[in-house]
């Protein structure tokens, strides 16, 4: 059996579920669930199954449903504290209890694997700027940490003398509406609570991770134009806009120029660098005043009948605290981000291919856009954040239209995406 196979059996389990128990969460607020493949023929154990199964936190105010492992812990009273500083004390004690095992046999619960962290802020904290600044250096687990399904099918493998072989987490239920997660999608552990556990528990383990970013090379870089001043480049998917936290290649680095906006990494298209810094504080003026065109090229992949004509789509964005960098939708805190879009050409595999126009520059904003229930409500097509995972994501900077900041000529150019 193989972990699509896998994983396929679970969401028909979930959705019997479902129908058996119409008062289930499930209904209103969908689930991480999650497989792992494992082999046990080289041990002794009563264990026949080829794969393991496991939801996060709890499904309907358990954490035990047959053929789902167990927690990692148990909480049978949630701390409750008399004062702020009081539930903070009890929570570490907390936090202490959960202990993971990794590939090497060694141990350390919550409070030791967090340690050297950065400090995480929960949506309260995030959302709250005087929060915000109080939060310098107390390594705290945040709220959930250690309730996911990769840690807990993990620690039980390991704790069962279970050989792990490949993991896979995906969503059942009803779609989550902030954070954008859909039935059957799979996506990635969360950065904020899960990376860190698994980064200790992986350890001996032979790890290998699929669906990673193609590598993109710098000849690929197309010059389009180029002058004493600025240059305009088709930038291939896969490669930075400006050099990031590890030592990838970016355009920057390869061009010895400054990229006055950036494309997401996935991103293919045009980019505009500046040769000077003069030339790069008045296009990144332009920019700011959004005296700017750009039109963006997408294919998308949703309802057919559902995805028509043209509009406009207003959902405000927001940092994920504990997923970055994806964004979420929040309407009370999040920033204005706008987006025209019109529909080109409708095709018979249920694909879109759209026009973008960004009357905003929000991080993920046409991605969001795409996916959202109130936006599109159709991921663009390899989103591996927001939709499905693929070859490359279909997001292409096609068109843009600026002033040239010294002869003021107007500059235009395009490049049509091959979706």
């Amino acid at each position: 059996m193989d972990i699509q196979t896998a994983a396929t059996e679970i969401i028909n389990k979930v959705h019997a579920y479902m129908c058996e128990h119409p008062e289930s969460e499930l209904h209103r607020q969908g689930k991480m669930f999650g497989v792992l493949m494992v082999d046990s023929s080289d041990i002794r154990t009563q264990h026949s199954d080829d794969y393991l199964a496991a939801f996060s936190a709890k499904l309907d105010g358990s954490y035990h449903h047959e053929g789902f492992v167990p927690p990692v812990y148990e909480m049978t009273t949630p701390p409750v504290g008399t004062s702020k500083e009081e539930s903070k004390r009890l929570q570490r004690l907390l936090f202490a209890q959960y202990n993971f095992i990794n590939g090497k046999g060694e141990s350390k619960n919550l409070l030791d694997i967090f340690a050297d962290e950065k400090p995480i802020l929960s949506p309260e904290e995030w959302f709250d700027t005087g929060e915000r600044s109080k939060v310098k250096g107390e390594r705290t687990p945040p709220s959930g940490a250690g309730e996911c399904c990769a840690p807990k099918l993990l620690q039980y493998a390991l704790t069962h003398g279970l050989k792990p072989i490949a993991l896979a987490e995906f969503w059942v239920g009803a779609p989550s509406r902030t954070e954008l997660r859909k039935e059957g999608c799979f996506y990635a552990p969360c950065s904020g609570k899960c990376v860190p556990i698994l980064r200790h528990m992986l350890q001996g383990l032979e790890v290998e991770v699929k669906g990673e970013r193609s590598k993109a090379k710098s000849e690929k870089i197309q010059v389009i134009y180029e002058d004493d001043y600025l240059m305009v480049v088709n930038k291939p998917a896969g490669l930075l806009s400006v050099p990031g936290k590890s030592d990838e290649p970016s355009v920057e680095s390869y061009l010895q120029a400054k990229a006055v906006h950036r494309l997401d990494q996935d991103t293919s298209g045009l980019l505009v660098l500046a040769k000077t810094p003069e030339v790069y504080k008045t296009l990144q003026a332009y920019f700011q005043r959004r005296d700017i065109q750009k039109r963006y090229e997408a294919l998308v992949k949703g309802e057919r009948r559902k995805v028509i004509g043209e509009g406009v789509i207003e959902l405000p964005l927001l940092p994920d605290p504990y997923d970055r960098p994806r964004q979420m939708v929040n309407i009370e805190h999040g920033k204005v981000a706008i987006t025209r879009y019109v529909v080109r050409e409708q095709r018979a595999d249920d694909t879109c291919l759209v026009d973008f126009y960004p009357l905003t520059g929000r991080t993920h904003q046409l991605r969001v856009h795409a996916a959202h229930p109130d936006g599109l409500n159709a991921p663009i097509v390899g989103d591996r954040l927001y939709g499905s995972p693929a070859e490359r994501l279909m997001l292409h900077a096609a068109e843009i239209t600026f002033l040239h900041p010294i002869t003021q000529e107007e500059m235009h150019f395009c490049i049509p995406s091959q979706f």
